[in-house]
């Protein structure tokens, strides 16, 4: 903790965000421009404000701060929860929730947010939207078939499902496109790389370029890998105690699906993927813990030629040539 700072523990909901700093002072404000402005006027350089993740709330607030010159950190709500548990507060109330953070800012290494660009936060949305949209076209694709196994379904829903299936699959397309361009805008040449590694398709490379940020935010694979929620929990606990290792899924749910989905056919055209699930599932492992191991190496292999501005060569088993 460094003794210059005054920190500030916020605790964001719908319409107000309530504030205590480390002098044990209490505020109020509403979760507008106007609330944002008044809360700004207390702070300085020395300032430093700490948040949970809230899905959309924490937003406007997070980067009118950043806006303004404000030290910001947006920290993970899992972690804030386990500092509380800590605390064995039996107090949960929107006033303590923003002391215990408070609290939580004082006594742990803080990462400073640096928020996303309009491209990255435009890409996000689309990514979103489309996953909406995916969603509704298989819920209607089945939904025909169903209608289908009845021998004799109404013509009149029929073409009212098909309607709105076309509608839908048009609007995933028109989204496709404007993410394609979006991503070109930004990320080009690593567009290019991720699509030589076998098992990576377009579409998996634009998803992957998105949902890391375009890997700028990550110092190492082994970090990466804890994003996606792909390393290791081990259980154990004397000699009684041991459980079977697990995946931690706690991380990014929409990386490590789309990591999961492509390894499938990593494990056929990517040698040195194939050589891995290969080597895991003859030592008796199960086939879902050999293809998890696939996803890490997917995403270690990205992560490479993210960072390295070269292109994967197949012959040289997993190292990668000049572009």
């Amino acid at each position: 903790m460094n003794k210059d700072i005054k920190y500030f523990g916020l605790d964001i909901s719908h319409l107000v965000f309530d504030v205590t700093d480390s002098d044990g002072n209490y505020y109020q404000f509403k979760n507008n421009e106007f609330g944002f402005k008044k809360f700004t006027k207390l702070l300085n350089d020395n300032s430093h404000c700490v948040m949970e993740a809230t899905g959309y709330y924490h937003y406007q607030l997070a980067y009118h701060l950043l806006e303004s010159g404000i030290k910001v950190s947006v920290e993970n709500p899992l972690s804030v929860k386990r500092f509380i548990q800590m605390k064995l507060s039996k107090i949960k109330t929107d006033k303590s929730d923003s002391k215990l953070i408070c609290d939580y800012a004082q006594q742990v290494e803080l990462k400073l947010w640096q928020g996303n660009s309009k491209v990255e936060m435009e890409c996000l949305q689309i990514t979103r939207a489309l996953a909406i949209y995916t969603k509704q076209s298989t819920m209607l694709k089945n939904k025909l078939h169903g209608e289908a196994v009845l021998g004799e379904p109404s013509k009149a829903v029929v073409r009212s499902i098909k309607r709105s299936l076309k509608q839908v699959v048009n609007e995933i397309k028109t989204l496709e496109v404007k993410l394609l361009v979006l991503v070109k805008q930004v990320h080009q040449d690593l567009l290019i790389r991720l699509k030589t590694i076998p098992g990576i398709g377009p579409k998996t490379a634009i998803m992957l370029i998105v949902l890391t940020g375009g890997f700028d935010r990550f110092t190492s694979a082994s970090e990466l890998c804890s994003y996606a929620g792909l390393t290791p929990v081990i259980r154990q606990s004397g000699s009684s105690v041991k459980g079977r290792p697990r995946i931690s899924k706690i991380g990014n749910q929409k990386l490590r699906n789309l990591l999961f989905m492509c390894s499938f056919n990593a494990c056929k055209c990517n040698k040195a993927c194939r050589d891995l699930y290969e080597r895991i599932v003859a030592k008796g492992k199960s086939k879902k813990l050999a293809l998890i191991a696939v996803c890490n190496k997917l995403l270690k292999q990205a992560f490479a030629i993210a960072k390295s501005g070269l292109i994967y060569d197949d012959a040289y088993r997993s190292t990668f040539v000049k572009n």
